[in-house]
């Protein structure tokens, strides 16, 4: 799923191409995309672009008259450029947003369809979209701190969590808990101050860093293979393979369509966490320390 580097790095584009151009048209090929009912799409077209912004991990285009399109990718939801007007693709596209100067491919690359396309009339309307996590980048220590005291949630939920904070998921929540060496078990209610202290700077730097490299690794072209999973990663997507601090084999917890991947060594002292595949087939026999896969 796109999170913040992703989705900033978007809009960049996004922001270049369309503000100040006019979308003259929605053309939407799949039933289960379009999830509002007023405005409608033949009331947004013709309205100029006069914004982008991020709605935690929403996408959202301000049109003349207070009008919003916003989009959310969802997991397998991908934005394409073209500099002409492009067809639909029929095997993955969901919709093409139309402009002067090209056009914006909405894709998906899954059959679940959970990608979404919200048209919305006036501010207020807008805000009722917003889950209510707070901008990490955009807050204070003592605001971050209280909201992790104040949630029941493990670490790695609260970071995940759009009502707790906005536009960090699976991916990058875990490279931030990597870096703060900080179990994802671990709950923000009982958190210390220097706990959070060290959590809350690694959101910033991790999140800061992935943007950075996205931007260069874009450069100029509209981003073409947005993924959750990249080779500089420490642990996301690294099951298996070695620790890049310690070289320990990176650890994995499933859950549901999501895998989670830390470093017993570095953040939680040795101890393996249950893995719920694993732990269910192994039961007794399940390691409890990372010394326990190593061998004799």
């Amino acid at each position: 799923m796109p999170e913040i580097p992703d989705l900033t790095v978007y809009i960049e584009h996004l922001d270049d191409r369309v503000v100040g151009r006019r979308l003259s048209g929605i053309r939407i090929a799949s039933p289960f995309l379009l999830r509002s009912v007023s405005p409608t799409v033949d009331e947004v077209a013709g309205r100029e672009v006069v914004g982008v912004r991020r709605l935690a991990k929403q996408i959202v285009l301000e049109l003349t008259e207070e009008l919003f399109v916003v989009m959310h990718l969802m997991i397998a939801g991908r934005l394409r450029w073209y500099d002409e007007h492009k067809a639909i693709p029929k095997r993955n596209g969901l919709a093409a947003f139309d402009f002067d100067n090209g056009s914006l491919i909405l894709t998906e690359a899954s059959r679940k369809r959970r990608a979404s396309l919200r048209l919305v009339r006036g501010p207020v309307a807008l805000a009722d979209l917003d889950p209510g996590g707070m901008e990490v980048c955009d807050i204070e220590f003592e605001a971050f701190f209280e909201r992790l005291q104040s949630t029941p949630h493990t670490v790695k939920r609260a970071l995940t969590d759009q009502r707790v904070f906005a536009g960090i998921g699976n991916a990058y929540s875990d490279e931030i808990l990597f870096e703060a060496r900080m179990s994802p078990f671990k709950l923000g209610r009982n958190m210390t101050t220097q706990e959070a202290r060290k959590l809350f700077d690694a959101c910033r730097d991790v999140l800061a860093r992935w943007t950075d490299t996205l931007r260069s690794e874009t450069g100029g072209k509209f981003p073409a293979k947005v993924t959750a999973f990249h080779p500089q990663m420490a642990v996301h997507g690294k099951y298996r393979e070695p620790c890049v601090v310690c070289g320990a084999p990176v650890q994995r917890i499933l859950k549901s369509e999501n895998e989670s991947n830390y470093c017993a060594r570095c953040q939680t002292g040795g101890r393996l966490l249950a893995d719920r595949s694993l732990s269910r087939l192994l039961k007794d026999t399940y390691p409890k320390r990372i010394e326990d896969l190593e061998g004799p």
